[in-house]
C-alpha cells in the first residue's frame, strides 16, 4: 500500500496523534503526514503512508484554503480558543463595513509575525516551549500571499470566513492581526482545512470510516496514487532498460526514454514511470536527468 489518505481530521488531537492511529488502523511502520494542524483544528490532513513518505518533498502543497470563524473584542495568547484571555475590548463602532473592508485590505502579500504558540524554532526550541515559560521573543515577518479572502457570515461578535493562502500562513496570526487592524483583537474558534494542494475535503475520511475500510479489506483503502499526488510533474515513460537502469541508481540517458526528451527549465523535476509504476524522480540539468529519489 503506497501512496495518500486524506484524513478529516478531528479536533483534540495532534496531527502527530493522527498518524500514530493510521499506522495501527493500517498495520504500516511507514506512515507520516505532509504537514501539521493545530489541535483545535480540522479538516484536510494528507497522510504519507508506503512508498508516499517518500514523496512528500516533491508535493505541490503551495496553496491552503481554509474555513475559519474568529470572536472580536478578544484576545488570546494562542490566538486561538484554547488559549488564555489577554485582553478585551468593546466593539463600539464596527459594523459590518468596517468588517469586509479591513479583510479586503488584507488580500494579496503581507508580511505575517508567526504566533509564539508555534513549532518554529528558536536555537533548536520550538517556540511553544518558550511560550509556555512565559518567555517571548522576536520572531521574524514572513512573507505570505492571501490570495482571497472572503466574508462568509457576520454574527458578532462572530465573523465567519473563507481564505486561500499561501504555504506557511497562520491562520491563528490572521485573526490577531484582523483584530488589531479593527482595534478590538480578535481570535479563532473554528478552524477547518478544505484543501492543501491537491488534496480536498471531498477526498477526506474519518478515521473510523478508515478503520472500517481497513478492517473490510486493504483494496477498500481509497488511496491517492503516487503517480496522481504528483501529478503537477511532466511524466517520462522510461523504456524496459531504462527502468532496470534506474532502479539500479543509473541517471538516465536519451536512449532510456520512450520518447525524446523534451527540454525544460534548469532544475525542473519529473517523473520517470514504466508502466504506470512510478519509478524514480528526477530533475533536469544541463539538458540530463539526475535522479533525486527512487521508488520501489
Amino acid at each position: 500500500m503506497h501512496g495518500f489518505i486524506v484524513v478529516d481530521k478531528p479536533a483534540g488531537i495532534t496531527s502527530h496523534d493522527v498518524v500514530a492511529r493510521v499506522r495501527r488502523i493500517l498495520k504500516m511502520k511507514k506512515v507520516g503526514h505532509t504537514g501539521t494542524l493545530d489541535p483545535f483544528a480540522t479538516g484536510v490532513l494528507p497522510v504519507a503512508v508506503g512508498e508516499g513518505t517518500k514523496a512528500i518533498p516533491f508535493l505541490d502543497e503551495g496553496i491552503k484554503e481554509y474555513r475559519a470563524v474568529m470572536r472580536l473584542g478578544v484576545a488570546t495568547d494562542t490566538d486561538d480558543v484554547d488559549g488564555t484571555i489577554i485582553a478585551e475590548h468593546p466593539l463600539d463602532g464596527i459594523d459590518e463595513a468596517a468588517i469586509r473592508g479591513t479583510l479586503a485590505a488584507f488580500i494579496g502579500v503581507m508580511a505575517q509575525i508567526p504566533p509564539m504558540f508555534s513549532a518554529l524554532k528558536r536555537n533548536g526550541v520550538p517556540l511553544y516551549k518558550l511560550a509556555r515559560k512565559g518567555e517571548e521573543v522576536e520572531r521574524e515577518p514572513r512573507q505570505v500571499t492571501l490570495s482571497s479572502l472572503v466574508v462568509d457570515r457576520i454574527d458578532l461578535p462572530l465573523v465567519a470566513f473563507t481564505v486561500r493562502c499561501s504555504r506557511g500562513t497562520y491562520v491563528r496570526a490572521l485573526a490577531r492581526d484582523l483584530g488589531d487592524r479593527l482595534g478590538c483583537g480578535a481570535h479563532l474558534t473554528e478552524l477547518r482545512r478544505t484543501a492543501s494542494g491537491p488534496f480536498t475535503l471531498e477526498q477526506a475520511r474519518t478515521l473510523e470510516q478508515l478503520a472500517a475500510e481497513a478492517l473490510s479489506g486493504p483494496e477498500l483503502v481509497g488511496i491517492i496514487s503516487l503517480n496522481a499526488a504528483l501529478a503537477h510533474l511532466p511524466h517520462l515513460e522510461l523504456t524496459t532498460d531504462g527502468e532496470r537502469r534506474v532502479r539500479n541508481g543509473i541517471s538516465p540517458s536519451a536512449d532510456d526514454l520512450e520518447e525524446p526528451l523534451e527540454h525544460h527549465a534548469p532544475g525542473q523535476r519529473v517523473v520517470l514511470v514504466r508502466g504506470g509504476a512510478l519509478v524514480a524522480v528526477a530533475e533536469e540539468q544541463a539538458g540530463m536527468l539526475l535522479i533525486m529519489r527512487g521508488f520501489q
